[in-house]
C-alpha cells in the first residue's frame, strides 16, 4: 500500500431497514473483516495470554493504549524496535486510543469504567473536584502527573499523535475530551467544542506525522465523536467531525463512538451519530463487549470495538456462557467435571474441566488467568463472527433472539 493512500473501507451487506452492515478494512498489516472485536492489549499485551495465543483466538487487530506506551516503555522505544506489531510479535492489525480515556479515569474520577446507567453514577465517583487528580484539563490539552511514579507529563493533540504515529498503529485516535454522564449539559457543549478542535489539531498533526515518517506505512487516524446522551450533541458532534479536514485536505479515515452511554440508549445514540457520519467510512465503538451491547450497536452501524472486559473479569473468575456470566469460584463447580462450555470450540474448554478451573483460582494460581482469558475472549469474538455471518447469511434478527434470549434468561444460582 502506497504510503500516503488513505485505507480502503468496502460494505459487502446491509441490514434491511438499519444501518449495520459487513466489510472490510484494509491495513498495511491485514485486512480487518467488519463486525470485528478487537482484544485489548493495554500495555502491547493481552494480559495473561500469549500473542500467538490471541491470534488463534480468531483475533484479527489488537488495541493498545498510548498513555500506558508512552510511560512505559516509551514510544520512542517502541518505534525504534519497528512498531508496535514488531515489538509485541502481532502480525496482524493495531490500533492505539489516544490517552483520552485517562482524562476521565485519572483525572476526573478514579474509575476504570463508565457508568452506563445515569441513576447508578453518583457524581463524587466520576468527577471529583475535591480530590488530588491525576489530570486537569484546559482548552490546548492536559497534564497528567503519573499513576506510576508521579512525574508530570502534558498532553495535547499535536503530543498524543506523535506518540501514536511513533507506537505505529494502523488505527489511531484523534485525542479527546471524554465526559461523564453526571457533567452539566453546559460543561457537554463545552467539551463538544473543544473535542472539535482537537480533532482538528490532531488531523493536521497526523499530516505533519505522515508527511514526515515517510518509512513507516500509512497509518489511519480516526475521529471521536462525543456528546453524552444528548441527541443534538451527538449529531452535532459528528456532523463537525465530518466537515474537518486537513491542511492537505484529507479528512478522518473513520471515526469512534465514544463517552458514558446509558445503556438503555445505545442503540440510540449510535444511531444518531451514524445517520450524521459518512456511510462509506468504518464506525470504531469504544468501549463495548456484553452480547445486547454488541447486537445492538452493531445493527445502528457500529463496525469494530474494544473492552477490557473479557479479560478483566476472566481474572476475577467470571466466565462468559450462553447461559449467562457465572463466577467459577462458587462452591457449585468445586466437583464439577464437565468442560467450562460445551459448545466452545476454545483450548481451555478442549482440555480442562470447571473443578479444575474452580481449583486454581481458589489456590491463586495465575493459571487461573490465562486459561480464563482464552475462554472470555474466544467466546466475544466467536459472538462477533457469528453476528457477521448472520448479516451476509439474512438470519441477524434469529440470531439476536436466539443468543440473547438464552443469555439473559432467569436462571437458578
Amino acid at each position: 500500500m502506497p504510503h500516503n493512500q488513505q485505507q480502503p473501507f468496502d460494505v459487502h451487506a446491509t441490514l434491511d431497514g438499519r444501518l449495520g452492515r459487513t466489510g472490510t478494512i484494509q491495513t498495511p498489516h491485514g485486512t480487518i473483516e467488519t463486525p470485528a472485536f478487537i482484544p485489548v492489549g493495554t500495555k502491547a499485551t493481552v494480559k495473561a495470554l500469549l500473542p500467538e495465543t490471541v491470534q488463534s483466538l480468531g483475533a484479527q487487530a489488537v488495541l493498545a493504549n498510548a498513555y500506558h506506551l508512552y510511560l512505559q516503555p516509551g514510544s520512542d522505544i517502541i518505534d525504534e524496535a519497528g512498531g508496535l506489531g514488531r515489538f509485541m510479535n502481532w502480525p496482524g492489525p493495531t490500533f492505539t486510543d489516544s490517552g483520552g480515556f485517562q482524562v476521565l479515569s485519572m483525572g476526573s474520577g478514579f474509575r476504570k469504567i463508565l457508568a452506563m446507567e445515569l441513576d447508578k453514577a453518583r457524581p463524587e465517583d466520576i468527577r471529583a473536584h475535591q480530590r488530588d487528580r491525576l489530570a486537569h484539563v484546559d482548552d490546548d490539552g492536559v497534564n497528567f502527573k503519573s499513576h506510576i511514579n508521579g512525574s508530570k507529563h502534558r498532553f495535547t493533540p499535536e503530543v498524543s499523535l506523535r506518540i501514536q504515529h511513533e507506537i505505529g498503529a494502523d488505527i489511531m485516535f484523534a485525542f479527546d475530551e471524554l465526559t461523564t454522564l453526571v457533567d452539566t449539559r453546559d460543561y457537554q457543549v463545552e467539551s463538544v467544542e473543544r473535542t472539535r478542535l482537537w480533532a482538528q489539531r490532531s488531523l493536521d498533526e497526523h499530516e505533519r506525522q505522515t508527511e514526515a515518517r515517510t518509512h513507516r506505512p500509512y497509518q489511519s487516524l480516526f475521529g471521536v465523536v462525543q456528546g453524552a446522551q444528548y441527541e443534538d450533541l451527538r449529531r452535532e458532534a459528528a456532523r463537525g467531525l465530518a466537515k474537518l479536514r486537513s491542511y492537505a485536505d484529507r479528512p478522518f479515515d473513520g471515526y469512534g463512538i465514544g463517552g458514558a452511554l446509558e445503556k438503555h440508549n445505545l442503540g440510540t445514540i449510535v444511531r444518531w451519530v451514524n445517520e450524521e457520519l459518512p456511510f462509506e467510512t468504518p464506525k470504531h465503538m469504544l468501549g463495548i463487549s456484553e452480547p445486547d451491547d454488541l447486537f445492538t450497536a452493531i445493527e445502528n452501524g457500529a463496525d469494530t470495538f474494544d473492552c477490557v472486559s473479557p479479560s478483566r473479569v476472566a481474572r476475577n473468575a467470571a466466565i462468559y456462557l450462553p447461559t449467562g456470566r457465572v463466577n467459577m469460584d462458587k462452591a457449585r463447580f468445586k466437583r464439577d467435571f464437565n468442560p467450562i462450555d460445551e459448545t466452545c470450540d476454545c483450548y481451555t474448554c478442549g482440555h480442562y474441566t470447571r473443578a479444575y478451573l474452580h481449583h486454581l483460582y481458589k489456590s491463586k494460581e495465575f493459571l487461573a488467568s490465562t486459561l480464563a482469558t482464552i475462554h472470555n475472549e474466544r467466546f466475544i469474538i466467536r459472538l462477533v463472527d457469528q453476528i457477521r455471518d448472520s448479516i451476509n447469511g439474512g438470519y441477524f434478527a434469529d440470531l439476536r433472539a436466539d443468543v440473547l434470549g438464552r443469555y439473559y434468561a432467569p436462571r437458578e444460582g
